[in-house]
């Protein structure tokens, strides 16, 4: 068995905007680095065996007090990514909206089949982030892992870990430096607990906020 502990990146100011940011490499704001490092402070005391984030900076840069405080190297990979968006990346809802008519109604209705230009499928996506999340369980059998990556990766772990379909609208929140909780055993995700956002409770600044739309908690 091997638990993750599944992290979504602190806030940007992409995210307070929103708009899509995809494989563009953007950094944390100074609401987000302040959200990793308290988050860094509650994962302290934690087992962790490894802390792999995806090779975006919002991710490292949220990643790597975890890492400094466990005294662990951070391990990076590609495949964490956030879904690529293609012509849709940086551009906020109502440029796609407005540029992009057909291309906004097929990622609204979660078509898993649409490509946009020079971007990926939902299947696609979701077979690389699922296929990379179950090679780094298997490598750390027996041990607690952290995965640091982006809101649409939590959100296909999410649907592994509960056999939700892709194509159902999501029903749970995925919120900035939010703490999840996975078991991998015998090939198969399940969930322990998701999105605990105690530790930025003392936070005297804006909420944490929901990946795609933006909705703040």
């Amino acid at each position: 068995m091997t638990i993750i502990y599944l992290i979504r990146h602190g806030e940007t100011m992409w995210n307070r905007e929103k708009r899509l940011q995809g494989h563009l490499d953007i950094g944390l704001n100074d609401n987000g680095r302040r959200q990793a490092d308290l988050l860094a402070l509650h994962m302290a005391q934690k087992n962790l065996a490894a802390i792999i984030s995806s090779d975006l900076s919002r991710a490292m840069d949220t990643a790597l007090p975890i890492a400094k405080h466990h005294e662990l190297d951070l391990q990076l990979d590609p495949q964490l990514r956030e879904r690529h968006y293609g012509v849709m990346q940086g551009l906020s809802h109502e440029e796609i909206e407005k540029l992009h008519p057909e291309n906004h109604q097929a990622w609204k209705n979660r078509d898993v089949s649409f490509q946009p230009k020079d971007g990926e499928s939902l299947l696609q996506f979701d077979g690389r982030v699922v296929q990379a999340a179950r090679r780094w369980a298997e490598e750390f059998k027996q041990h607690e892992i952290a995965l640091v990556a982006h809101g649409g990766v939590l959100d296909c772990l999410h649907r592994a870990a509960t056999q939700k379909p892709l194509e159902q609208a999501r029903d749970f929140e995925i919120l900035n430096a939010s703490l999840s909780t996975l078991k991998y055993q015998n090939g198969q995700f399940s969930l322990i607990q998701w999105g605990d956002v105690s530790h930025l409770n003392d936070l005297q600044l804006s909420k944490s906020l929901d990946e795609v739309d933006g909705s703040p908690r």
